[in-house]
């Protein structure tokens, strides 16, 4: 394993992973609350979400891979990739990764991503087709993903698993990768040293004051300028608001639901405050089938949609179109306000 100085906490190394993880769910909220307010305008960005993510993330994950030898989350936390290999020789984070580690390296963070969310999307619609699905159970086809629906909780297990057990060993100091992604990537994570930190913010600086003579160089250097300018404004607002999404991810996760609807809740509204009896208001009968007005068994049983409860329809009939109230209640009652109930016995 690399020495203790340059190696990153386990803790580090599981915050920097759930960085993305927590940005995405966010950013599709937001998403989600746009093209729910003007579907006329936004719906594409939720129908095409996964591709635009995709394509953000790969220019955000180009631009840190390229100028400073980490993905956005890596740099975020202070962290370098370093190809594997004797580490006696550390490369300053701006020298960029060999173009092998490279490519391996963006490929891993933004296509394994997307395709396993793609994979589980397919997963959930399947398992709705099976509970919905008109092909007869014999099909070919229904036999197909019926195995395959068997057989993926036990692969993304296997996937999970994977993981938890290089976690591990990299906390027993058994292993230099906390993620098998970076072994595949054939590369591990290192703190920035102090000279990487200065070479950054020189690199930066040259970068902002370089000029060109050549037209060709010209556009060249503008075009790149172009594409770091994006990217840098991607990160720099991200970085900025990364704790606003990860608290809107915190804030509609389905564990904290019931304690949310606990905070804002509207108030419980207060027992219907009756107006002053007078001789000919109702009083309610013992008995829950007695009319309170005529004092029967209810024919044609009949509720007031103001205030819930029920009467004879005559009674009820006649009692409203006279005074234009609940005869409990008091509550202001019209005609259209009367509902034939209907009972089982009926």
């Amino acid at each position: 394993a690399p020495a203790g100085g340059d190696r990153p906490s386990v803790f580090e190394a599981v915050a920097q992973d759930s960085l993305m993880a927590a940005v995405k769910p966010a950013l599709q909220h937001l998403v989600k609350v746009l093209a729910e307010s003007n579907p006329a305008r936004y719906g594409f960005l939720w129908h095409w979400f996964d591709e635009i993510y995709v394509l953000l993330d790969l220019l955000l994950q180009q631009h840190y891979l390229a100028r400073c030898s980490a993905s956005f989350s890596e740099n975020f936390y202070s962290l370098k990739r370093i190809p594997m290999g004797d580490g006696s020789q550390q490369p300053l984070a701006t020298a960029g990764l060999p173009k092998r580690q490279h490519w391996k390296s963006l490929l891993l963070l933004v296509l394994v991503p997307y395709l396993k969310g793609k994979l589980e999307k397919l997963v959930s619609s399947l398992r709705e087709e099976d509970e919905y699905s008109i092909h007869p159970p014999s099909s070919s086809w229904k036999r197909f993903y019926r195995a395959f629906l068997a057989a993926y909780p036990y692969v993304n297990m296997t996937w999970e698993g994977w993981f938890l057990i290089q976690q591990l060993c990299y906390i027993l100091g058994k292993a230099e990768h906390h993620s098998p992604m970076l072994k595949l990537a054939g590369v591990r994570l290192v703190r920035l040293t102090a000279e990487d930190i200065q070479a950054l913010e020189k690199k930066w600086a040259e970068t902002t004051s370089y000029q060109t003579h050549s037209f060709t160089s010209r556009v060249q250097s503008a075009l790149r300028r172009a594409l770091g300018g994006i990217a840098f404004s991607l990160s720099t607002g991200l970085s900025v608001s990364v704790f606003f999404l990860q608290f809107l991810d915190w804030w509609y996760s389905s564990e904290n639901q019931e304690t949310i609807k606990s905070l804002t809740a509207l108030p419980t509204p207060p027992p219907p405050v009756h107006l002053e009896q007078e001789p000919s208001s109702a009083v309610l009968p013992s008995l829950r089938s007695v009319c309170p007005l005529c004092r029967k068994v209810r024919v044609n049983a009949t509720a007031l949609a103001t205030s819930g409860f029920v009467f004879c329809y005559r009674c009820a009939y006649s009692h409203v179109k006279a005074h234009q109230r609940c005869p409990v209640t008091g509550y202001a009652t019209e005609l259209q306000h009367l509902v034939k109930l209907y009972s089982p016995e009926s």
